[in-house]
């Protein structure tokens, strides 16, 4: 067996060893699971929301994903966004999709 595929085994079965032990040791304490997540914050598709409501007007995924990062300060994924919102508009729900990725707020009934 050659030492890099010798190496690459060892390095499996430690970090399989690794998870099991830290396992028991939960168990061991009183941990019977993980904590729950709380959430953070908004979601990619509230800041979305919000972004284009202040914009009262259709935008760019690019722009829309840049004053996203400088309202939230956080860096969203291009195709993640693309996908949620492109859900929300088939479903009617919330937004348009004026152009090929650009994104509109429905207008809101009365």
């Amino acid at each position: 067996m050659t030492d890099d595929l010798e190496d690459s085994i060892l390095s499996i079965f430690e970090a399989s060893l690794d998870a099991q032990l830290r396992a028991v040791r939960r168990l061991r304490h009183g941990e019977t699971a993980a904590a729950p997540r709380s959430r953070k914050g908004p979601s990619q598709v509230d800041m979305a929301y919000d972004v284009l409501k202040k914009a009262h007007t259709p935008l760019h995924v690019s722009e829309l994903l840049a004053r996203i990062r400088s309202s939230f300060g956080i860096t969203v994924d291009r195709e993640s966004l693309v996908s949620s919102l492109t859900k929300k508009v088939a479903r009617q729900d919330r937004f348009l999709r004026p152009d090929k990725n650009t994104f509109a707020l429905r207008s809101e009934p009365r």
